[in-house]
């Protein structure tokens, strides 16, 4: 009894609140969540299916095996569908896609074709359209046929299914109904190719302000229509994912991922973390008998590495939402090098010049201020450097720009800090002593 009272209210959670439920299914192990699921009907499933992330779905479902991913998959729309099949087994997808009805499986296999991150494998392959060859009373009775979710725009296609152009629903009302749709094609209609990536979506979208896009495979045909909310969706998720690859997390991570989730994700980055500062703690190491002369050099160490960290993680910053919004184009990679290092170096010296004053107050030493000036200088100007150039760098190497660049970074200011700093009290030694 108290075993069906529990299934009666996971089925009532998951029902009313499925926003919820896929939230709390994200933060189980995949295993545990795939086995609530099979108690479950595949239709309130569905609904949270749609709510999950496309890699915590798709591990669920390699846990439940191709049989019960079939049942789940059947309820989903296409364009999710895809998206979660992109991240399972590829043997456990061709068994799912071979056990659903033969126009569902195309419909789905022809999203798989492409990459989630494209028009096409984000695009919703039901989306009505007229021939070019009908009346208007013929084109009219066609509307009122199709269902009212594939309804965007008028779009007008040929008989082999090429986009021709776009109908004003106005004026297609008031035409008389023996007129020929030919004659009232708006020609001039933007269209985006299946292959085209999301951020560039993105950005025409937001330079046209369209609700849908029609998508067109590389002879024209209309395959579908990309959303505007579901586009920047996503752009808007791989934004924060971009930003959590920064700094070493996962990128689908989740605020409520299971632990071997996190460990997973994160602990090869920070093992990469501690070697980087293993690096910079040798640097230091190196100039041991300087630091037991003056001590005071121990205190202000950390002041320039964290000045050259923050200003490198500035430059990061722009540097990638650039890379991401495509304003850095071929040939402008040199430029922006050159405008994030020359700015460092300008508040190198303006942050110098702060430095220097407390530290004269301080400590009253001319050359413990001149060391520290001088070294806040070089660290902020390379800090600079560095973060425009590790994600241009990692961007021609086809890695992925966002990828743990903080720790690369973070390793380059602190070498680059320490030696600057330690190396100034060396040349200055005769000041400070």
């Amino acid at each position: 009894m108290a075993t069906h009272a529990l299934e009666s209210l996971v089925r009532s959670f998951v029902t009313q609140h499925p926003e919820g439920a896929a939230r709390s299914l994200e933060s189980l192990a995949p295993a545990d969540a795939g086995e609530i699921l099979r108690r479950l009907p595949p239709r309130s499933v569905g609904a949270v299916l749609e709510r999950l992330a496309a890699e915590p779905a798709g591990a669920i479902l390699d846990e439940i095996g191709a049989e019960g991913s079939r049942e789940l998959i059947d309820h989903l729309p296409p364009r999710h569908a895809a998206a979660i099949l992109h991240h399972v087994d590829e043997s456990l997808r061709a068994a799912t896609l071979s056990g659903l009805p033969a126009q569902r499986a195309r419909q789905i296999q022809s999203l798989l074709v492409y990459p989630s991150s494209s028009a096409g494998g984000m695009m919703e392959p039901h989306v009505t359209s007229i021939a070019i060859d009908l009346t208007v009373g013929d084109a009219i009775a066609a509307i009122r046929r199709a269902p009212r979710q594939t309804l965007y725009y008028l779009y007008v296609t040929d008989r082999e299914g090429r986009l021709a152009g776009v109908l004003n629903m106005r004026e297609l009302l008031l035409a008389q109904p023996s007129d020929a749709v030919a004659t009232m094609v708006i020609r001039d209609v933007v269209s985006v190719p299946a292959t085209m990536d999301r951020e560039e979506l993105a950005a025409l979208m937001r330079e046209r302000r369209f609700i849908a896009l029609p998508v067109v495979d590389q002879d024209g045909r209309l395959l579908g229509i990309v959303k505007h909310d579901e586009v920047l969706d996503a752009v808007q998720e791989e934004a924060f994912g971009d930003l959590q690859k920064m700094s070493g997390a996962g990128e689908d991570e989740r605020a409520l991922s299971p632990v071997p989730v996190v460990l997973k994700k994160r602990l090869p980055w920070l093992l990469v973390n501690l070697a980087t500062a293993f690096l910079a703690s040798a640097v230091i190491g190196m100039f041991e008998g300087v630091i037991e002369r003056v001590t005071a050099l121990a205190v202000l160490l950390p002041i320039v590495a964290g000045q050259g960290g923050n200003t490198g993680a500035q430059s990061l910053a722009v540097v990638i939402r650039g890379i991401a919004l495509r304003e850095l184009v071929t040939g402008t990679a040199r430029r922006v090098m050159l405008k994030e290092t020359l700015a460092a170096l300008l508040n190198g010296v303006a942050i110098a010049v702060a430095t220097g004053f407390a530290v004269y107050l301080w400590d009253g030493r001319i050359g413990l201020v001149l060391v520290i000036g001088l070294a806040m200088i070089v660290n902020m100007a390379a800090a600079g450097l560095a973060g425009a150039g590790i994600p241009l760098l990692l961007r021609a190497a086809g890695r992925d720009p966002a990828q743990s660049a903080s720790i690369f970074l973070t390793t380059v200011t602190d070498i680059v800090g320490f030696s600057a700093f330690l190396g100034f009290a060396v040349l200055f030694m005769p000041l400070i002593e």
